[in-house]
This record gives structure tokens, C-alpha cells and sequence, in this order.
């Protein structure tokens, strides 16, 4: 999509814009759209959902093509385009509940399903660079929405899907239950992925100021990243085959500060392969901390909230890197990039004893999950119900 606006109307600035735009509606209207599947169900909430966001990006991509096409339309187009984005990442997370009849499994269902999507933030980019060499970029663009029209499409159409009710036919909560979710069931994650998303925001200006600083290109910094996400992946997989027995609370706090140590570490680095080594281990907190604060939210919802729980978290993320990348083009200029780490590890740090705090005070006021063999949900000794 920036490539296809920046080609249409010769301004960075402007396909900046309606980046922004389209991010903006499509974040901050994630739990709205996640209330209509958890009312409806995806299987009829998500097909027209995903249609019509296809339909929209096809019209950016014409209008992209057309001669004169102002930036207002654009932005208009990816606004629209935005609000309609289909909630997949949440409503998955939903089905992974449905499915596993163990409650222990979950965690590694959620690791899988967190190293699939980064493999899919990799493949991504690579794919569009594949295409924009044979076709302009509205090409691009045209061929995601056949992708998400298509996969959406077919995943709601799938056995798995049909198991997760609308809130039709799940019993209503009490008023007392749907509060206390609020205040203590969905704030720590909540609090814990935008913590981690402001980390991680402010990363990338980071190692750009830090290469800068000694001499290298733009270029060695796309291997940095690709470290992060390599580091992240592995963090995931080893935190799906480890049969934990401390309760996801405590696992959230411990790996928001695992996160922040590594951030705060990296910026005392010496030279670039050193702070390579360090963000792989920053990017090992990564997945875990995102899929632990995935977890409690389903664990705390009530079964009517489950998919707009996982959206709540993930907008946390998304603002918290938006706000992240904001903060640190203020600071970069001004502070070195040691203190620029230290301060990125700082706000991990800050979030980690925040959550320890939230739910040792909240230890009471989310009910205990079912089941006879597990662990409990709603204290800091007990996340979300697996085997031990």
C-alpha cells in the first residue's frame, strides 16, 4: 500500500499519511469488529467482514492506478479499508480455546500461532518485492485482498469455526463478573502488551541511531531486525515445549523484565555484532510475553468477550509500537543511544512491575477457571488453567 500511494501521488509524505490513517482506523476499531464476532460468531461475522475489506483495497489499487487520483480519496479508501479489517489474529485465538480440550495445550497453540505470524511478517515483504518486480505496486495490493478475502473466507468456513458460539447462544455473564474482567482480568495484559509494543517501537530508531553512530549503512539494520524476529520465533517455540507450572501472571511480569533487561543491556553494547547477540535475546521475551498476555485475556474473559479480549491486547501492541516509534524520533536526537535503550528497557521494566502489582492486588477478583485437574485463573500464582 505505500509503495502503490507513494507511486500514485509522488509524495512520501502523503502515502505516510494514509498509512497512518488506514493503521489508526484499523487498530482502534479492532475491538468494536471483535464485539460483532463474539455477538455473531465469525463464521457470519467475518466473511462479509473480510469481503468488504477486499473490495475496499481493490478500489485503492485502481485509484492508485488512475491519473489524478487526489489524496484525499486515497485517504478516504484506507480509512474505510482499515475499519473493516477482519479481527483473524483474536478470533483465531478464540478457536485455539474451543479446540483444546486440555487447557495445557493452550500455551503452545498460542506459541505456534505467534511464530506463524512472524514468519508471515518475513514472507510478506518479500512476497510484495517479488511482485512489484513484474507489476506496479497496485498489484500488490490487489493480491492481498484476494489472499485475505480467500483465507478468510476459508477459515470461517472451517469445522473448527463452526464450534465457536455468538453470544446468543452462550449464557449471559452476571454484571458483577463482566466488571471485575474489566478491572482485573483485562487490564494486566493489556497494560503488558502495550509496555511491550513501546519497547519495541522504539527499537528501530535505536539501532539506526546506534549503527549511524559507528559508521555503518542502513543496511546491516534489516539484519538486526531479522535477529529480533529470529530470536522471537525461537523464544515462542521453546515457550510452547516447556511444561510451565508457575501461573501466566507471574510469567507475564517475568517476561515483560526479561524483555527490559535485554533493551537496557543492548544499549551498553560495544559495536554491532554485540548488540545483534543482545537483541536476539531481547526477541527471546518477545513471543512469550505476547503469548502469555494472550492467555490471561482469554483466560479472564468471559466466554461472550473472548475474541474481543485477544483484540483489546492486540491493540495494546499496535499503540504501544506507535507510540514507541513517536517517542523515540523525539529522543533520538537528543539522547545518546545507550540512554535511548535504557529508557526502552525502562518502560519493560516498568510495565513488568506494574502487572506483578495489578495482580497480586487483583488476586481475588476474577473467579477461578473449571476443571478439576488444573490450575486456577485470577491470581499471581495462578494464570491461566493448564496441566502442572
Amino acid at each position: 500500500m505505500l509503495l502503490a500511494v507513494t507511486r500514485a501521488t509522488g509524495s512520501y509524505a502523503v502515502a505516510g499519511t494514509v498509512m497512518a490513517l488506514f493503521g489508526a482506523t484499523s487498530v482502534l476499531l479492532s475491538p468494536a469488529r471483535a464485539a460483532l464476532v463474539d455477538r455473531y460468531g465469525p463464521r457470519r461475522a467475518l466473511s462479509p467482514m473480510a469481503s468488504l475489506y477486499a473490495v475496499l483495497l481493490g478500489l485503492l489499487a485502481l485509484a492508485s492506478r488512475l491519473p489524478g487520483t487526489s489524496a484525499p480519496v486515497l485517504g478516504a479508501i484506507a480509512v474505510a479499508a482499515g475499519a473493516c479489517t477482519p479481527p483473524l489474529g483474536p478470533t483465531m485465538r478464540t478457536v485455539w480455546s474451543e479446540l483444546a480440550a486440555d487447557r495445557g495445550l493452550l500455551p503452545r497453540a498460542y506459541s505456534l500461532d505467534g511464530v506463524a505470524e512472524e514468519l508471515l511478517f518475513v514472507a510478506g515483504p518479500l512476497v510484495v518485492g517479488a511482485v512489484v518486480q513484474i507489476a506496479p505496486p497496485a498489484a500488490a495490493v490487489a493480491l492481498s485482498a484476494v489472499l485475505v478475502a480467500a483465507g478468510t473466507c476459508a477459515f470461517a468456513a472451517s469445522p473448527a469455526v463452526a464450534r465457536v458460539p455468538g453470544r446468543s447462544a452462550v449464557p449471559k455473564e452476571p454484571a458483577g463478573r463482566r466488571g471485575s474482567w474489566v478491572v482485573s482480568g483485562i487490564v494486566p495484559p493489556v497494560v503488558a502488551a502495550g509496555g511491550v509494543g513501546l519497547s519495541l517501537g522504539a527499537l528501530d530508531l535505536l539501532v539506526l541511531a546506534f549503527a549511524g553512530q559507528r559508521g555503518h549503512g542502513d543496511d546491516v539494520v534489516a539484519w538486526i531486525f531479522a535477529a529480533l524476529s529470529a530470536g522471537s520465533a525461537m523464544g515462542g517455540l521453546l515457550y510452547g515445549a516447556v511444561g510451565w507450572r508457575s501461573g501466566a501472571r507471574v510469567r507475564l511480569s517475568l517476561s515483560a523484565a526479561g524483555l527490559g533487561l535485554a533493551l537496557a543491556g543492548a544499549g551498553l553494547a560495544p559495536n554491532l555484532a554485540v548488540l545483534t547477540g543482545a537483541v536476539v535475546c531481547a526477541g527471546l521475551f518477545v513471543a512469550p510475553a505476547l503469548t502469555t498476555a494472550y492467555l490471561v485475556a482469554d483466560a479472564s474473559a468471559p466466554p461472550a468477550a473472548r475474541t474481543r479480549s485477544g483484540a483489546w491486547v492486540n491493540m495494546a501492541v499496535n499503540a504501544g509500537v506507535s507510540a514507541g516509534a513517536a517517542g523515540s524520533g523525539l529522543l533520538v536526537a537528543r539522547v545518546s543511544p545507550a540512554l535511548g535503550f535504557a529508557l526502552a528497557g525502562g518502560a519493560a521494566l516498568l510495565t513488568a512491575a506494574a502487572v506483578a502489582v495489578g495482580s497480586r492486588g487483583g488476586r481475588k477478583a476474577v473467579p477461578e477457571a473449571e476443571g478439576p485437574t488444573t490450575e486456577r485463573v485470577g491470581s499471581a500464582e495462578a494464570g491461566v488453567t493448564e496441566s502442572p
